[in-house]
């Protein structure tokens, strides 16, 4: 027998046995993968061919206004939304039923808005696949249906709404087809939303049927216009795309809104760090495609669909090409001055539209795929060369643990993380809780992490 050797496996064996006494949970807790090569594999299968073949199917109804024709088979908005539900049923069809696609309607009438000429039934169509481990939990994708020309009001006129917004709707339907063949733990919705346009009704109905009944939306993608590459600025580009968020939730109480001023969150709420999340996942997944954080809810005085969930407290952002093109926006087909105006097919740049989609696929598989969130992420260390995070623990089959992020308070999106093991505390040393800002994810043993939770409470002094 070597006894140099047999010495040496006493000692580590003796350590090992010390150490796993001193952390055992973060020991045994096997480090997941850092990537998902399914993810790889949905976004790869995103096709600009079918992409365009749905969007010009939509702007073939000529116009999807809100009020336009409801019994027509080839025009208007009644028959844009039987097609898109006929898809997603032929979607489910071919993957033996794994989307349950429905009807959502609300009645709305000239009482409750003055842009609405006459009550009018409007209709969201949605196609949702079942969570086998969190079914009430949802990942939502949505685009919208209608369209308008210069008049919102207009029913009649031709408003074929190409890029604005059947390259979204016809995002939500490709994401569908990407997504069929997988089996989540949580539930995905792709939904297509009527009503954008004279004052996100779908939106409206949907986030409150949601509220009602009591949804766990993770966080909700709306898709506003993801097809065209070339600005009314007279930049062409094709591998930008901007993501908006709100800071923090209009819900929060005046009592969260002071914490803000003491210790920080102001630009860390559910929607900025699904933004983030966003973001993230384009950077680890898709090739020359550059995410921008734009921090504010919506462009400047405009608003999506996005937003009414956020008014019922939920995560949600907007998501959309980098340079818009006000010229192809909102206005009756025609030509002045030399300029062509409305919102045509030739204005969409498909190849873009399908790696946008790609896009929010890869967000809804990863998020379909991770654990909850951490919940009541508890933060210390004044005074201390250190900062010390707590979190409750999340009650999920698929975790494997959780990781540490930090950034500084300046940046944008986080910079640093460290993967702690199966833990619910976790003391970061030599960092100082004043330069930093903290957050905590949990991660699934296939590696897909939930969104950052930001801590909203402090650890008691001792």
């Amino acid at each position: 027998m070597d006894f140099g050797t047999s010495l040496g496996s006493f000692v580590w064996t003796g350590l090992l046995a010390i150490l796993a006494t001193l952390a055992p949970a973060a020991l045994t807790a096997q480090v997941p993968p850092q990537v998902d090569p399914r993810i790889y594999d949905i976004v790869e299968a995103a096709s600009a061919e079918r992409v365009e073949a749905d969007i010009r199917a939509l702007a073939g109804f000529g116009t999807r206004n809100t009020f336009s024709d409801t019994l027509s088979a080839t025009r208007g908005i009644g028959a844009a939304r039987r097609w898109i539900k006929a898809e997603f049923e032929r979607i489910s069809e071919a993957c033996g039923g794994c989307y349950e696609v429905v009807y959502q309607r609300n009645l709305v009438t000239s009482e409750d808005s003055p842009r609405i000429p006459q009550d009018t039934w409007v209709v969201n169509v949605l196609a949702i696949k079942r969570g086998t481990v969190n079914p009430n939990r949802y990942v939502i994708m949505s685009g919208d249906i209608d369209s308008r020309a210069s008049n919102g009001s207009d029913g009649v006129s031709d408003a074929p709404g190409a890029n604005d917004n059947a390259s979204g709707m016809a995002g939500a339907i490709e994401a569908s087809r990407l997504l069929a063949d997988y089996e989540f733990g949580n539930s995905v919705i792709l939904a297509g939303l009527s009503g954008e346009e004279q004052g996100l009704w779908g939106g409206q109905h949907m986030a409150a049927v949601a509220r009602e009944e009591g949804w766990d939306i993770v966080g909700v993608l709306n898709n506003d216009m993801i097809g065209n590459i070339e600005g009314v600025d007279g930049v062409i580009e094709n591998n930008t795309f901007r993501v908006f968020s709100e800071p923090t939730p209009v819900t929060d109480t005046e009592a969260e809104r002071r914490r803000y001023r003491v210790f920080g969150g102001e630009v860390d709420g559910p929607s900025r760090q699904l933004a983030r999340y966003v973001a993230a996942t384009a950077d680890a997944y898709i090739a020359n495609l550059d995410p921008i954080m734009i921090y504010r809810l919506d462009r400047f005085g405009r608003g999506g669909h996005h937003r009414p969930f956020n008014d019922q407290g939920f995560a949600a952002v907007r998501i959309m090409e980098t340079h818009e093109n006000y010229t192809r926006q909102h206005q009756n087909i025609r030509t002045e001055n030399g300029i062509e105006y409305g919102d045509v097919i030739e204005g969409v740049d498909f190849d873009y539209a399908a790696r946008m989609t790609a896009v929010n696929a890869a967000v809804l598989a990863r998020l379909a795929w991770a654990p909850p969130s951490p919940g009541e992420v508890r933060i210390g260390g004044a005074v201390r060369p250190s900062t010390t995070l707590q979190w409750d623990a999340v009650d999920d089959p698929r975790l494997a643990g959780y990781k540490v992020y930090w950034r500084d308070t300046t940046a944008p999106q986080w910079q640093h993380s460290r993967w702690v093991g199966d833990i619910t505390s976790h003391t970061l040393e030599g960092l100082v809780i004043d330069n930093y800002l903290f957050g905590v994810a949990a991660v699934g043993r296939d590696g897909n992490e939930s969104v950052i939770s930001f801590p909203t409470g402090q650890i008691p002094r001792r």
